[in-house]
């Protein structure tokens, strides 16, 4: 092997086809775009959802549902969930915090508890709702609830 007989591997080098460099190459004129219309100028760019005339998928397709954007979204937990979590991490006191430092919730997360389930040790609650049938479970067993805004 010397220095003049190196080459690059074999398809490894792809020679791109300059455009608009005259008629003599190949791809002069028009630059394969075409004759005439928005797409063949310079600075074209298609805008999004252009269908070119034919109506629109979003104007096609019927509008559906409703989305009420005052919501509350809650991460349930149930009694037997929070029988586990507090045996297993040893709590007295089951808070938005202790749930969030356990990794159970986003620190963005607002909790509720139901009434699934049942709860054998006493335990102080401070969460943001609480279902009658939980409340009632939890006051059964001698503990307390406290509704954080």
């Amino acid at each position: 092997m010397q220095l003049h007989n190196l080459k690059p591997a074999k398809g490894s080098v792809h020679k791109q086809k300059r455009l608009g460099r005259g008629e003599a190459s190949g791809k002069g004129g028009t630059s394969t775009k075409g004759n005439k219309g928005g797409q063949s100028r310079a600075g074209y760019k298609s805008k999004m959802a252009h269908e070119g005339g034919q109506m629109p998928i979003q104007r096609r397709l019927p509008k559906r549902g409703f989305k009420n954007n005052n919501r509350i979204e809650y991460r349930v937990f149930n009694l037997g969930q929070i029988e586990t979590i507090a045996a297993k991490y040893e709590l007295s006191e089951i808070t938005v915090d202790t749930l969030y430092g356990s990794g159970f919730i986003s620190k963005t997360d607002k909790v509720k508890v139901l009434g699934n389930g049942e709860l054998k040790t006493k335990l102080t609650f401070k969460v943001n709702a609480v279902s009658e049938k939980a409340k009632s479970a939890i006051e059964a067993t001698g503990g307390t609830i406290e509704i954080l805004k």
